[in-house]
């Protein structure tokens, strides 16, 4: 079994700019699907503040960490 980094549902937040997306370093987006093959990616949707969905796209996990609400 492959272990991933991150589990569906689970919040985190960009570690870089995707420029292409609109999304810049440090916008919180939650894991909707994780995917081993070819390699370990994640995607992830980012959300407007009325909850439609801003950006959908897959992610290396390098380019993540989990994001904690304090």
């Amino acid at each position: 079994m492959f272990n991933v980094k991150f589990k569906e549902l689970e919040t985190v937040k960009t570690l870089k700019d995707f420029p292409d997306e609109g999304i810049t370093r440090g916008d919180i987006g939650t894991i909707v699907m994780a995917f081993t093959i070819p390699n370990e990616a994640y995607e992830v949707e980012f959300v407007n503040s009325d909850g439609t969905t801003r950006a959908m796209f897959a992610i290396i996990p390098d380019d993540l960490e989990r994001h904690c609400y304090a």
